[in-house]
């Protein structure tokens, strides 16, 4: 199992859960987050027995965006890392899910702050829980930089395009409430407790058949870029082969038989 000294990672039953571990600086964007983060979605892809991801924060944040210092490899940190940036010069996109898309659901469980580059990995994230005192928010514009991990595309596609602008072109704050208003996250919990919420969540997806839920996760991304009638063909191009699984015919079985199916990708 991975991880690096600004990114733990540990196995809860079937779900991987990736930390953010930089308190200090509000978990903030360093290189080791970074390589710790992709490495992190790499292994989750690679494992079979990984159904569900939660990415979360230390220390009551999420993530207070990009230190561009410690990117930069400026100082201590990340250091021993820049051989993988040069390597990939794309990593650091990769590790924000701008140039990636892990194939197991991945759950966002943030308290505390989840602004500028948090927001925009959120944006990669596909179900959202938060604390009821977090704060979301790109605040680029008001320092005269660009939301360049992809808010500007994603955004509008993800909440009303009225309410993407105001939170593009304002730099202001949102509270959890308001962000759940306009559908930027689906659930607001008390302070403290999105981690055990997100872990339900897992849990129900884990539950399910793991063929078909990639399936209809990568069936709900590929028809967002689509039109209805490209979305629908694909939809059947990527559903039908299911029904001809071992998982499928357990499902079945277990419906009939009143019990709980057992599914093992199959």
């Amino acid at each position: 199992m991975g991880g690096t000294e600004h990114l733990t990672v540990r196995r809860e039953g079937a779900t991987l859960i990736l930390t953010l571990n930089r308190p200090e600086a509000k978990n903030a964007l360093s290189l080791p987050m970074l390589v710790g983060l992709y490495d992190g979605w790499l292994e989750a892809d690679g494992d079979d027995t990984v159904r569900s991801i939660v990415l979360t924060g230390a220390g009551g944040a999420f993530c207070a965006g990009m230190d561009l210092k410690a990117l930069a490899g400026k100082g201590m940190d990340g250091q021993r890392y820049r051989d993988r940036m040069t390597a990939d010069p794309d990593l650091h996109w990769k590790a924000m899910l701008r140039h990636h898309r892990p194939r197991k659901p991945v759950i966002a469980a943030v308290e505390g702050y989840c602004v500028a580059g948090g927001t925009e990995i959120l944006q990669g994230t596909d179900i959202r829980v938060a604390g009821e005192s977090a704060t979301f928010g790109l605040f680029e514009v008001k320092r005269g930089l660009f939301p360049i991990g992809g808010s500007t595309v994603r955004l509008q596609r993800q909440i009303p395009r009225t309410h993407a602008l105001e939170m593009l072109l304002t730099g202001r704050p949102y509270s959890a409430a308001e962000a759940a208003s306009i559908g930027l996250i689906g659930h607001v919990v008390p302070d403290g407790a999105a981690l055990e919420k997100a872990l339900v969540i897992a849990e129900q997806i884990n539950a399910c058949g793991p063929l078909a839920v990639e399936a209809v996760k990568a069936s709900v991304y590929e028809a967002a870029e689509i039109s209805e009638t490209e979305g629908l063909a694909a939809e059947l191009k990527r559903g039908w082969p299911i029904f001809d699984t071992a998982d499928a015919k357990e499902g079945s079985r277990a419906f009939t038989e009143k019990r709980a199916p057992v599914f093992r990708r199959a």
